[in-house]
């Protein structure tokens, strides 16, 4: 199969969709860790020191995703330009990188939203 200019940019608007929703979430949970942090050193409770670790940690891979999809988003444009350049060993060799970065960025997204569940599974726990 023939790399062409249009197929990495087929990957333009998902990416661009995909940090749009990784940015929602990195910002709503940094105003709960915002939140969480205040009420920490107002009551000093274990449960919510817990409650920030465990976002933080979803922080990490909120910021990771991003990084992921970024370097995706980066690959794709150099492909472009290899293939412009009329490079195509090289474009098919970074466009493979680039979609594998791709994956990376939505197998964390997939181990994030997993963690998510769990959270709240807890919090309606104690609601039962």
């Amino acid at each position: 199969m023939e790399l062409t200019l249009s197929i990495p940019a087929l990957l333009f608007p998902a990416i661009s969709l995909t940090m749009l929703a990784y940015n929602a979430r990195y910002l709503a949970i940094a105003a709960l860790i915002r939140q969480l942090h205040q009420k920490y050193q107002e009551t000093a409770s274990e449960s919510v020191g817990l409650q920030v670790k465990k976002l933080s940690k979803r922080l990490t891979l909120i910021k990771n995703m991003q990084a992921a999809a970024i370097f995706s988003f980066l690959l794709a444009v150099i492909t472009m330009g290899l293939i412009y350049l009329k490079l195509a060993i090289w474009a098919n060799l970074v466009f493979g990188v680039s979609l594998l970065a791709l994956t990376v960025s939505l197998v964390l997204s997939l181990i994030e939203v997993q963690i998510s569940t769990k959270a709240l599974a807890i919090q309606l726990q104690d609601m039962a």
